[in-house]
């Protein structure tokens, strides 16, 4: 491959999948250490790991 930003479906599948768990960790200990509840930390995970997939998926689809 001439190019090496591209990569196979199943490459950016688990670069997403990788860089979704981080973004969750983040999130989640996060809501967590601020004394939010549980409930709460766990749509805070959510809500770091889409905001991580998305920033990612914006920096790789700008290099095509």
């Amino acid at each position: 491959m001439t190019d090496p930003y591209r990569s196979c479906s199943f490459c950016r599948f688990m670069r997403a999948f990788a860089f979704s768990a981080i973004g969750a960790a983040v999130g989640g200990y996060g809501a967590l250490a601020m004394g939010l509840e549980r409930g709460n930390a766990a749509i805070a995970a959510f809500f770091g790991a889409l905001i991580v997939v998305l920033w990612i998926g914006r920096r790789y689809g700008s290099r095509k």
